[in-house]
C-alpha cells in the first residue's frame, strides 16, 4: 500500500516537471535572427540592383568589345580610349578574333572582342574571305580601324584580324556572343583544364564522345529519376522484403563480380604466357597487373562487407520494424514523395540567381585601360570589390537556409502525424500546414540554425582552397595541418547539422527556440544513444545499399547504350557524369524516407519517456510503433516497473483487437 500511494505521487511530479506539450502552444520564435536574415538579403538585393544600376545587365546580355561600347546601343567617349564611344546600334553581336584562347587563371577568353552586325556562319579560310563576308553582310571582323581594302596587306594583321581560319559559329541564345559551333574548341579548353593529362588526344576524345551522347546521357539520368521513385515505392509497400533483397543483391553481386575479376586474371595470365609479339605481350602484362590489383581490392571489399553483414544481422530486424512505421507515414503523408522536387528546384533558382549577380559582378565596376594590351576592362575598386565575399557568404547561408526549410517542413507535418491521437483529425494536407507553420512561426529559427552551418562551413572552404594551393609545394607538414583541420571542421559541420535536424524537430513539437530546442533534443538523444547508433548505423547501410542499386542499375543500363554507339569507344567520362547524377538523385529522395526515420524515431523517445501507457497518460505513438519498435526497451523497463508496460502493451492489444 505505501508504494502504491508513493507512485502516483511520483507520477504527479514527475508530470510538473514535464517540458514537453506537443502541438500545443504555438509561438514565433527567434525574431531577432528572422530580421538580421531579411536585413542580410536586403543586402544582397542591394548588390542586384548595384549591378544592375552602372550598366553590368547591358553589358552582360548584349555584350561589349574591348573598347569599352556596349554592342547594341549608343555609347558615350570614355577619355584616353580609342575606338570608343561608337553607335553600335546596329551591331548586335560580340565576336571575338581567338574565341578558343580561354585564360583559365582570370576565367575570361583572352582575346580581342568586336561588336559584329552577324556572326560568320561558314568557315573563312583567308583575308579575301573576311573581306567578302564584310562586304556582304556588313559584318567588319578585323578591328575597327582596319580598312576593308588593307585586309590582305596590313602589317598587324595577325593582331588586328581574327585567327584563320574562321570557324563558323553561331550566336548564343540571350547573350549575343558569337560561339563556335565546332566542339574542338570545348575539348581544347578541357584539355588545357586537365593539365595533368599526358595524352591530349584521349582526352580530345572522351569531351568530343561526351558531345555526342549527350541524348544517352539525358537518359540514363531520367532513368536514375525514375528508379529513384520507384525505390520509394518499394519502401513504402514492401520493406521488410527490400531490406533482405537489397542485402542478397549487393553480397551476391560483390561476390560474383569478385569471382569475375580473378577469372579475367587467370584468364590474361595464361594469355600473357603464351607466344604474342613484344608490343602484344606488354600490354597484357600490363591488364594482368591492372586485373590483379582489382581482384585483391574486391576481395577486401567483400570480407569487410561479409563481415558487417555477419556482426549487424540481428539488428536487420529493428530497421525493419522502423521502416514499416516510416512507410506509414508516407501513406498518410504522400506529398512526402514529392518535397526533394521543391527543395531542389528552388535551389536551383536560387543558384541561377545568384550566378547571373555574380556575372553582373563580373561586368560591373568602372572603366580601366590595360596599359599592357591597350584594351578596356571594367573593374571594381574600393569597398566596391567585397560585394563579391558578401555575395558568396550569401549562397552559402541561403542554400543551408533552403536545406533546413526542408528540414523543418518535414519535421513539422511527421511531429503532426505522431502527436495526432486520431488520425482522422489530420489536416488535409498536413505538409502544406507545416509549410505555412514554419513560414509564420519558425523562420527565425531556420536562419540560425543555417548560419551555424555557414560559420562552420566558410572556414572549411578557405582552408581546402588552401590546401590545394599547397599542392605541389615542399611543406608537408603544412598541407597535412591544414588537411587535419578540414577533416574536424567537415567532422563539426556533419554533427551540427545532425544536432540541428533534431533540433527542428523540438521546435516544431515545443515551439521553442533554436538554443533550447538544440539543447532538449541533444538530452534526449543522450539518453538514447545506444538506440541512436544502432538506428542510424543499420538504417543508413540499408539507405547506402538502396543508392547503391540505384546507381548499378543506371550504370548497367548506360553500359548496354553505350554499346550500341560504336563511333564511341571512351565510356569513363559519360559513365561517371550518369552515376553522379544517379548518387545525387538517389541520396535526394532516400534522404527524406532517412529524415522521416529520424523525426519519428526521436518523437518515439519523447513519448516513451513522459509517458508510460497507463490512463491519463496514454503514448501518442500507434499501437504499430509500439509493438515494433518499443517491444525490446519495453521489457528492460517492464522489469524495473513491475510490469506496468506489459499491462500497458496488453491493454493496446485488446484495445485493437476490439
Amino acid at each position: 500500500m505505501y508504494h502504491l500511494q508513493i507512485f502516483p505521487t511520483f507520477c504527479i511530479l514527475w508530470q510538473k516537471r514535464q517540458d514537453w506539450k506537443p502541438l500545443e502552444d504555438r509561438r514565433c520564435t527567434d525574431i531577432p535572427w528572422l530580421i538580421l536574415f531579411a536585413l542580410f538579403n536586403v543586402g544582397m538585393l542591394f548588390i542586384c540592383g548595384f549591378a544592375i544600376s552602372t550598366g553590368a545587365a547591358s553589358r552582360l546580355i548584349s555584350g561589349y568589345d574591348s573598347y569599352g561600347n556596349t554592342c547594341g546601343q549608343k555609347n558615350t567617349e570614355i577619355p584616353g580610349i580609342e575606338s570608343s564611344g561608337k553607335d553600335q546600334t546596329l551591331n548586335k553581336y560580340v565576336f571575338f578574333l581567338d574565341p578558343c584562347n580561354i585564360d583559365l587563371v582570370k576565367r575570361k577568353i583572352n582575346s580581342v572582342a568586336l561588336c559584329v552586325f552577324r556572326c560568320p556562319e561558314t568557315e573563312l579560310q583567308t583575308y579575301d574571305d573576311l573581306r567578302k563576308f564584310a562586304f556582304t553582310n556588313g559584318s567588319k571582323l578585323c578591328s575597327y580601324e582596319v580598312s576593308l581594302d588593307r585586309y590582305s596587306d596590313d602589317p598587324n594583321k595577325a593582331t588586328k584580324c581574327p585567327k584563320l581560319p574562321v570557324p563558323p559559329s553561331k550566336s548564343f541564345p540571350v547573350f549575343h556572343r558569337c560561339t563556335p559551333a565546332d566542339i574542338s574548341c570545348y575539348a581544347k579548353f578541357a584539355e588545357a583544364l586537365i593539365t595533368f593529362v599526358s595524352d591530349n588526344s584521349v582526352l580530345h576524345r572522351v569531351i568530343t564522345g561526351v558531345m555526342t551522347s549527350k541524348e544517352i546521357i539525358m537518359g540514363l539520368c531520367l532513368l536514375s529519376l525514375v528508379l529513384s521513385v520507384i525505390m520509394m515505392g518499394v519502401i513504402r509497400f514492401i520493406s521488410a522484403l527490400l531490406v533482405w533483397l537489397l542485402t542478397a543483391i549487393v553480397v551476391l553481386g560483390s561476390l560474383g563480380g569478385t569471382g569475375v575479376l580473378w577469372w579475367l586474371y587467370v584468364d590474361h595470365r595464361v594469355s600473357a604466357n603464351s607466344t604474342l609479339p613484344a608490343t602484344e605481350l606488354q600490354v597484357a602484362k600490363d591488364n594482368e597487373k591492372a586485373l590483379l590489383i582489382y581482384a585483391i581490392a574486391a576481395t577486401v571489399f567483400t570480407l569487410v562487407l561479409l563481415l558487417l553483414m555477419f556482426f549487424m544481422r540481428k539488428r536487420v530486424a529493428l530497421t525493419i520494424a522502423l521502416f514499416r512505421v516510416a512507410s506509414k507515414v508516407f501513406g498518410h503523408l504522400p506529398l512526402l514523395v514529392l518535397q526533394p522536387f521543391w527543395t531542389f528546384l528552388t535551389l536551383m533558382l536560387f543558384w541561377v540567381y545568384w550566378i547571373t549577380v555574380l556575372l553582373l559582378l563580373g561586368t560591373a565596376g568602372n572603366p580601366v585601360k590595360n596599359n599592357q594590351t591597350g584594351l578596356v576592362e571594367f573593374k571594381m575598386d574600393g569597398p566596391q570589390q567585397y560585394m563579391v565575399w558578401y555575395h558568396a557568404v550569401g549562397l552559402i547561408w541561403i542554400s543551408e537556409f533552403i536545406l533546413a526549410c526542408q528540414q523543418m517542413t518535414v519535421a513539422g507535418a511527421v511531429v503532426t502525424y505522431y502527436f495526432t491521437r486520431d488520425k482522422s483529425q489530420l489536416p488535409l494536407t498536413p505538409l502544406l500546414s507545416s509549410v505555412m507553420s514554419v513560414m509564420r512561426y519558425h523562420l527565425g529559427t531556420v536562419a540560425k540554425g543555417a548560419f551555424i552551418i555557414t560559420l562552420v562551413e566558410i572556414p572549411r572552404l578557405i582552408l581546402t582552397y588552401i590546401h590545394n594551393q599547397l599542392k605541389g609545394s615542399e611543406n608537408g607538414c603544412a598541407r597535412c595541418m591544414v588537411k587535419a583541420c578540414v577533416c574536424c571542421l567537415w567532422c563539426l559541420e556533419k554533427c551540427l547539422s545532425y544536432l540541428n535536424q533534431n533540433a527542428y524537430v523540438a521546435t516544431a513539437i515545443n515551439s521553442t527556440s533554436f538554443c533550447t530546442s538544440a539543447r532538449d533534443a541533444f538530452i534526449i538523444l543522450a539518453e538514447n544513444a545506444l538506440r541512436v547508433a544502432t538506428i542510424n548505423s543499420v538504417g543508413d547501410f540499408v539507405l547506402f545499399l538502396g543508392k547503391v542499386l540505384i546507381v548499378s542499375c543506371t550504370a548497367f543500363a548506360g553500359v548496354l547504350a553505350l554499346n550500341y554507339q560504336r563511333e564511341y569507344t571512351v565510356w569513363v567520362l559519360p559513365l561517371i557524369i550518369v552515376c553522379l547524377f544517379a548518387f545525387l538523385v538517389a541520396h535526394c529522395f532516400l534522404s527524406i524516407f532517412e529524415m522521416v526515420v529520424d523525426v519519428l524515431f526521436l518523437c518515439f523517445a519523447i513519448d516513451t519517456k513522459y509517458n508510460d501507457g497507463s490512463p491519463g497518460s496514454e503514448y501518442y505513438m500507434d499501437k504499430a510503433l509500439m509493438m515494433q519498435l518499443g517491444a525490446q526497451d519495453c521489457r528492460k523497463v517492464d522489469r524495473q516497473e513491475g510490469g506496468l508496460v506489459t499491462m500497458a502493451i496488453k491493454h493496446a492489444r485488446l484495445r485493437s483487437s476490439g
